[in-house]
């Protein structure tokens, strides 16, 4: 029996410079599967996603980042593309949007150049992942054990390198969120320094 995510509502959290395989792949295996998605973007309209160096599609966004709220969803999507999480990693408002979802143990799925996301959010370190070849130093860096393989699971962190293992990844990315919450993703979370 395939699992169902009819209960479930899923963030993709992107903007400009997404790679678009990365985003509609997904997010159409989600919605097949059930699942309610919102796109999450610091751009209110639509963002531009590309296909490698090419540009691609765009696509609307549903909520705006700064009023979108963790507690709202029950599992995030980072697609990777070098652009969109090259940007957002630069934006603390997106940081802190990741990082409640691993210390709230909801499932994260990335993709790509996506686990740049979850590094700046204090989320690797002594997590078993993968990403795009190029960014496994940054990954080993912030203390997160790199692996070369298609889709890597740890708890419920779902990791995959490249556009090529969007099956598998989807397969996974499905079973693991319809699990739900239970499992703490953010172990080497760093909280918020309050002021």
């Amino acid at each position: 029996m395939k699992p169902s995510l009819g209960s479930k509502h899923v963030a993709i959290l992107a903007t400009n410079g997404f790679e678009q395989s990365e985003l509609e792949l997904p997010l159409q295996a989600l919605e097949k599967a059930g699942a309610k998605v919102s796109i999450i973007s610091p751009e209110a309209g639509e963002i531009q996603g590309v296909h490698h160096d090419e540009k691609g599609d765009t696509f609307a966004t549903d909520i705006r980042l700064d009023l979108a709220d963790p507690l709202d969803f029950d599992a995030l999507l980072l697609p990777g593309g070098l652009a969109n999480p090259d940007t957002l990693r630069a934006m603390p408002e997106a940081i802190d949007f990741v990082r409640e979802f691993g210390l709230q143990g909801k499932p994260i799925a990335a993709i790509c150049h996506g686990p740049w996301l979850l590094i700046e959010a204090g989320l690797v370190e002594g997590r078993r992942l993968t990403s795009w070849p190029a960014i496994q130093t940054d990954v080993r860096n912030a203390g997160g054990e790199w692996v070369d393989a298609e889709v890597v699971v740890d708890q419920s962190l779902i990791t995959s390198r490249q556009p090529e293992d969007l099956p598998a990844f989807n397969l996974k990315m499905i079973e693991i969120f319809a699990q739900g919450e239970g499992t703490v993703v953010g172990v080497g979370a760093v909280a918020p320094e309050e002021d």
